[in-house]
């Protein structure tokens, strides 16, 4: 059953990156049905053109210059991309530069192609996609992930995901030495999903240094399977700059690495659902670009108060706080109220799995997970 993408592809060259299994190559080949594609993540294409790329441009040439180009698995080899800035400017022809890792990318001049082609993303199924087929403890359990919410078995489709991984984009493109070091970092970097990321305590947990560490959290980013949320520091001195939260982009890849199965543990639940608003809101920052910037909020470090975001559009900000209770409790208010005084605060929202819509005394709205989704999807979040 085909499922409409919320991505919208624009009308020029562009980048299309994301984790892989997340629905790239699906899209592209419903997106654009006449499109020449250059297939890298062909072990035969891709050797060919390792070997001689010349042969990239003389097939490029055949290529009437108004067909797209989808140029599939960039990463594997970004030379190509002289190539394409070549046509990009001499024939005026459009290029489609799909891939998983932005690392080779950033160290192999993607520069060059800097005002020709923009860059997108596609994330995991968001539950507008889905609509009547999302089911909120499914994502939690499993992930949204296109490639395990298609299978039969989700459970064991992410397992073969997370070996795929290691095999795939860690040990095939040489991205660490030592590769049970990695494997060994991967479940405690997962343990800190939806937390302050201290890259000390993963080293002492993973029995690494702490310049590997960063390395490995590093190509955690640049594969796209992970990325930081910034604290908010308004008129801070660096010495006092907070540590960012580190989140996984799918809560089944966070239990599947940490090979946890089966309904989630009550311990689990808080991280997963904050996890899964963190990308939902990433996702439409992505696809309707919902906010300019975004952070998480804390007061001094000896005090536990805190949002777990704060979005900026403008001067205008909205404050969200995630909770994975059942039902409602006046304690979860307590960062919101301490944020109340921050300029241009237009809005402040508690997220929770589902129950009815409320409003506090103090103007804080309490919205089940599904209105929430709704009001992104719908490009209703702003007042």
């Amino acid at each position: 059953m085909t499922i409409n993408r919320a991505f919208e592809a624009p009308q020029k060259s562009f980048f299309l990156l994301g984790p892989r299994g997340v629905g790239k190559s699906t899209y592209l080949r419903d997106a654009f049905p006449d499109a020449h594609i250059v297939d890298l993540n062909s072990e035969d294409t891709y050797h060919r053109l390792l070997a001689n790329p010349g042969l990239f441009a003389a097939e490029l040439r055949t290529v009437p210059v108004d067909r797209w180009v989808v140029l599939d698995g960039i990463h594997r080899l970004p030379t190509l991309l002289n190539e394409v800035h070549r046509f990009i400017e001499e024939r005026k022809m459009r290029f489609v530069l799909c891939g998983s890792s932005a690392r080779k990318l950033k160290r192999a001049g993607v520069n060059l192609l800097a005002g020709r082609a923009s860059r997108r993303a596609m994330h995991p199924f968001v539950p507008g996609e889905l609509g009547d087929r999302f089911d909120l403890e499914d994502a939690l359990q499993n992930g949204l992930l296109p490639i395990v919410w298609d299978s039969e078995d989700r459970s064991e489709t992410l397992t073969a995901y997370t070996q795929m991984y290691l095999r795939e984009e860690i040990q095939s493109e040489a991205l660490v030495r030592n590769l049970p070091a990695f494997a060994r970092f991967l479940p405690v970097a997962a343990l800190f999903h939806a937390q302050t990321l201290n890259a000390n305590n993963i080293a002492r947990d993973a029995q690494v240094s702490r310049p590997t560490v960063t390395s490995y959290l590093e190509i955690l980013e640049e594969t796209l399977l992970c990325f930081r949320l910034p604290a908010y520091e308004a008129k801070l001195r660096a010495r006092e700059r907070k540590l960012p939260k580190w989140y996984w982009c799918d809560p089944g890849i966070v239990r599947a690495i940490k090979n946890q199965k089966g309904p989630p543990a009550p311990e689990e639940r808080g991280a997963l659902f904050e996890g899964l608003v963190a990308q939902l809101i990433r996702a439409y920052m992505d696809y309707r670009d919902l906010c300019e910037e975004w952070y998480y909020w804390a007061t001094a470090a000896q005090n536990r108060t805190k949002v777990d975001f704060l979005l900026r559009r403008g001067g205008d900000f909205i404050a969200i706080e995630a909770k994975s209770g059942g039902t409602f409790s006046r304690s979860w208010c307590t960062g919101l109220r301490a944020l109340a005084d921050l300029d241009g605060l237009c809005r402040r929202i508690i997220v929770y799995p589902d129950g009815p819509e409320l409003r506090t005394e103090d103007g804080i709205e309490v919205l089940p997970f599904p209105t929430f989704s709704n009001l992104l999807a719908d490009d209703d979040l702003w007042p």
